[in-house]
Parts: C-alpha cells; structure tokens; sequence
C-alpha cells in the first residue's frame, strides 16, 4: 500500500486577502466547500481533497464569485473525473464542479444542440438522436461531460469533438463571460487552446439529418464496442496515453510487455492495456508512477515517448 494521503488544509491563512477575504463578498447562491472530497467521484477513486470545492447556481453565480477571487488564486474545473489523476496532497485552491443545473441538453433548428457544460456525452447523443440528427453518435463512447470534451478535444471513433462544436460559451478566469467560436479554441490532438481558469458552462454543436434508427443503431455498435474492449466496470481513468503519430498507445504498451503489469495496488489492464486500474487499495502516487514506468519500458522498447492523456492535478504527498 502506498503511503497515507497529505490533505490540503483548508484552513489555512492566505495573507494579503485570500480566499476567506473573497468568500465574505456577495454569497455564492451554489456551494463552497472547505476540504471538499474529490475522491467520491473521480473514477480511480483517490486523491486528496480540494481547498475549496465550489459548486455554483448558475452562470452568473459563478461568474461572480470568479470576478470576486484573488487573481492569483487558482481555479480548476472538474467534471466527472474520468480521465484524471488527483494527486493525494489535493488540489490548491478552487475546484469549481457544475451542478446537474448546468447539464441541461435542447435541440434547435438547423440540425443543432445545445448542452450546457455538466451534460454527459452519451445524454447529447442520445437527444440528437431522438431529434434524428447525425454526426454526433460518437458522443455515447465518451464518459465525461461535455466542458471536458471541449476543453481537450475529446474522441473516439474516428471523430473529435472540434468537428461538431460550433461555439462554447465560457466563464474566464477574471469572470468575464464570452462565447467562443470553435475556431478560437485552436483545437488539435486532444488540446484546446482554452485558458487556465476557464470553465465551460455551454456548447453548441452541429450535426446533419439522420435516420433516428440508423443513429441509434451506431450508437449501440459503439456501447458494445466499448464493453467488449474496454473494462468499464473498474476503478479506471480511461485512456492514459495519448496515440503517438502512425502508432496506437495499446500496441506499443503491449510489445513493450506492461500487459497486466501492477505496482501497489494499480494495475496496466489486461483488457486494455491503454487503461490502468486501481484494484482497490491503490493511492494516486501508485497509478502515476505505474504510468511512468510504462512511459519508461515503452520508450526503451521502441523508441517512442508516450504523452499523458490522462490530466494529472494537485500535489504530491
């Protein structure tokens, strides 16, 4: 087992006036939680807490409460955590989680759907769907919420989410509110171009006509696909590495022989040897260093540096 969390203190003083200064102007109409628990719901289920997890009412709640922090102040927003490491020592600062509030999905004219930022992937495919708009099927194969799948470029089977957004409407770090075309976010592999702080509250995608049974058909391909490949039913953070150029990250794992390979508690998969595992007991320290240590056999295997996928937050205990 690895060694005992660190937790963030989350009463510790910030001179010069720091978060508790800004925690005494107009109330969050949400939450804000001190030393609030990441762990519950991050899908490896471990790491340390946030200082402060803030979950706001609304748009202009939290934009409000952003525009009244300390600049300096960190900000992260996190979804569902299903493509993260949260470090054991916790995550300095404001960890900002939208509320079910900001998951609501609508269709509009033009073949378009709107989903605010805590919507899941598979709710957006499934609305377009039902309206009979195609293109956006590959949604259902992404467990994250739909300000992760912006913010990174999410994909899966052969699309990105850069080629259905239209725009993004964002609350920046100062607490500006700004709605930003696709083209802005400087979309490439798996990366945005969106600013530290950033949270995305609302996207607006575009799909085509489609057949509702047709769409809901690919849909159910994807979901097999995924459980036949994939090991959905454990503690896992999806995808760890990125695909290098002309390469698939599961391949070069697997010839470099990390196939089942465990360190502590966390384990490469076996089904999937692109996923690690956290068995049961595993810190956040074990599945990251396990994750370096198939960077390490890859690299002398082949050649080849494996990039995280995976967003590694917080300190290290």
């Amino acid at each position: 087992m690895g060694r005992r969390p660190r937790r963030c203190d989350p009463r510790r003083a910030r001179g010069g006036g720091g978060l508790m200064a800004a925690l005494a102007l107009p109330p969050l109409s949400g939450s804000v939680e001190p030393g609030g628990s990441l762990a519950d719901f991050i899908w490896f289920r471990t790491g340390g807490p946030a200082e402060w997890l803030v979950r706001p009412g609304d748009t202009a709640d939290l934009a409000a409460f952003m525009a009244a922090l300390p600049p300096s102040l960190p900000v992260l927003p996190v979804g569902v955590g299903s493509n993260l490491i949260v470090r054991d020592g916790g995550v300095p600062g404001v960890v900002v989680r939208l509320p079910k509030s900001f998951a609501k999905v609508a269709v509009e004219p033009g073949h378009r759907v709107r989903a605010g930022g805590a919507a899941m992937g598979i709710t957006v495919a499934s609305a377009a769907r039902d309206a009979g708009i195609a293109g956006l099927e590959f949604l259902r194969g992404i467990p994250g919420t739909v300000g992760g799948a912006v913010r990174m470029n999410a994909g899966a089977y052969g699309r990105d989410t850069g080629d259905i957004l239209i725009e993004a409407t964002l609350v920046l770090r100062d607490g500006s509110v700004e709605t930003w075309p696709a083209a802005k976010l400087g979309y490439t592999y798996r990366h945005s171009a969106l600013p530290a702080g950033a949270v995305v509250v609302q996207a607006l995608f575009a799909g085509t006509p489609g057949d509702p049974a047709t769409i809901g058909a690919e849909m159910d391909r994807i979901a097999a696909e995924r459980e036949a490949s994939q090991p959905l039913r454990s503690r896992t953070g999806g995808s760890t590495f990125k695909n290098p150029e002309g390469h698939k990250a599961w391949a070069l794992i697997d010839a470099a022989g990390c196939r089942g390979l465990t360190r502590g508690d966390a384990q490469v998969s076996e089904k999937h040897c692109n996923f690690l595992l956290n068995l049961g007991t595993a810190t956040s320290a074990d599945i990251e260093a396990l994750g370096e240590e198939v960077r390490a056999r890859v690299k002398a295997h082949s050649g080849i540096e494996l990039e995280w996928e995976i967003q590694r937050i917080g300190v290290k205990a």
